[in-house]
């Protein structure tokens, strides 16, 4: 098997996995930046504010996003298996 191939796939998921893990990370950022600089303007030092809202914007990502995520790992998984015949041949 050739490095390059492997090399590849490794990039390729890679790839995938950041593509997949954004808009959840995005989402719970922009969320926390939000909680922030409202426990700074209203001095709530509570460490249990953060994570509440933090969760809610997850699952809201993850449910709009959830079409979107399967269809990005079947396409990778079905080119992974495409390209099993090219590997045992040695194409």
């Amino acid at each position: 098997m050739p490095d390059e191939f492997v090399a590849n796939i490794a990039n390729q998921a890679i790839k995938v996995t950041l593509m997949i893990s954004a808009p959840m990370l995005l989402a719970a950022l922009f969320m926390g930046i939000l909680v922030s600089l409202f426990q700074a303007v209203t001095q709530i030092n509570e460490q249990t504010l953060s994570f509440i809202p933090k969760i809610l914007v997850i699952v809201g990502a993850l449910v709009i996003c959830a079409p979107w995520m399967s269809d990005t790992i079947t396409s990778y998984t079905r080119e992974l298996y495409t390209s099993i015949p090219q590997v045992v041949l040695g194409k």
